[in-house]
């Protein structure tokens, strides 16, 4: 039951007692509702803008691993699947209500995860230097599944330098795929990863993240400041010019189409653009934390993880971002969105927490 609030200065002069119009957005969400006959949907998203992420929360799951975990991908609400350290591998298919340890690929630590259906997936793998037999061993490479990861077979990226590390592996919506990481190193494969070959790079910093929205146009984002965009699949690449970004280290981007996009990196930057990635505009988060992953769900509507358990919320397109109570301050690496109402996040210990968004109150006849 919610107590009555002592009057403030700023009540005087209001005989009924009621909340200013401002303070109900401080209520819980259920209790996100004016004294009125009916409430619009519309008048929520105006003067409550955090009203739907306060009502919903992410909780932890139960993994049974302390394995950091690099990354999560679900194929939707119910099937997903987890990776790390030491070839750690976990499947679900209940949304993470439980998760079941699968046979792990390789011994290696594995960096990315991507399934294209429920059968086909990829993940990037990388060894330990010091586990290396010979001086051909190459210290990435990548592994594939045709049977929804029940067995794996190894496949080797021709042409690799082999000290290169690999970190990240993207694919567009008809399965090409992208694999890049040290030296500005970027890999392509035009048959759903059955073979892969080199781009050329404008860059030699440690690239992170990245995404594409079809087969050609597409973002890298990484150290140094560093920002590529190519518009025909990687075969020439331009990088942004950030100027007041100098020395950020941007760890992911997200974009919901070709030209606007957000990208987070190193003591809680975040950038937008507008324009497909020729200019970008700082935003504030708030935080200081080093951010992760950013991951937003239309043009309004975003989240960023990243370390000491920090998660943040925007749903006015980045123009003001909330922090979001994670229940962790082990580091979140990745955050991964099935629809608009499930939503995951991993990092160190085995941490998997779960987010499922409640339903937007229902207005009174």
């Amino acid at each position: 039951m919610l107590r009555a609030k002592p009057k403030r200065k700023s009540d005087r002069g209001n005989p009924s007692g009621r909340l200013p119009l401002s303070d109900y957005c401080r209520l819980p969400s259920a209790t996100c509702l004016l004294p009125t006959v009916l409430l619009a949907a519309a008048f929520v998203t105006a003067f409550c803008p955090q009203a739907l992420a306060q009502g919903s929360a992410w909780k932890r799951q139960s993994t049974g691993t302390l394995a950091w975990l690099h990354s999560v991908f679900f194929l939707d609400q119910n099937r997903g699947w987890a990776v790390g350290s030491k070839g750690a591998l976990l499947a679900t298919e209940d949304g993470g209500r439980s998760w079941e340890a699968k046979p792990r690929p390789s011994e290696d630590v594995l960096r990315d995860i991507y399934f294209s259906d429920e059968l086909n997936g990829w993940v990037v793998c990388e060894r330990n230097v010091y586990e290396l037999k010979t001086k051909e061993d190459p210290r990435t490479y990548l592994m594939n599944t045709t049977d929804g990861g029940e067995h794996w077979n190894r496949v080797n990226i021709g042409g690799v330098d082999v000290d290169a590390r690999l970190v990240r592996a993207v694919f567009s919506p008809s399965g090409r795929g992208w694999v890049f990481g040290e030296g500005g190193a970027i890999y392509t494969s035009r048959d759903s990863g059955a073979n892969w070959v080199r781009l050329q790079s404008p860059t030699r910093h440690l690239l992170l993240g990245g995404t594409f929205v079809d087969d050609y146009r597409g973002w890298v984002v990484g150290a140094g400041s560093t920002i590529l965009q190519t518009s025909d699949g990687g075969e020439t690449w331009h990088r942004s010019q950030l100027p007041d970004a100098k020395g950020v280290r941007f760890s992911a981007t997200s974009f919901i189409d070709n030209r606007l996009g957000w990208a987070v990196g190193s003591g809680g930057s975040i950038y937008r653009t507008i324009n497909g990635g020729r200019t970008w505009q700082a935003q504030n988060s708030t935080v200081s934390a080093d951010l992760f992953d950013v991951k937003f769900l239309d043009a309004v509507e975003g989240w960023a993880a990243g370390a000491e358990g920090t998660l943040i919320y925007t749903n006015d397109g980045g123009l003001h971002w909330t922090v979001e109570t994670s229940g962790t301050t082990h580091p979140l690496e990745r955050v991964f969105f099935a629809g608009r109402r499930h939503g995951w996040a991993v990092g160190f210990g085995g941490t998997i927490l779960a987010y499922v968004r409640a339903e937007a109150p229902r207005l009174r006849r």
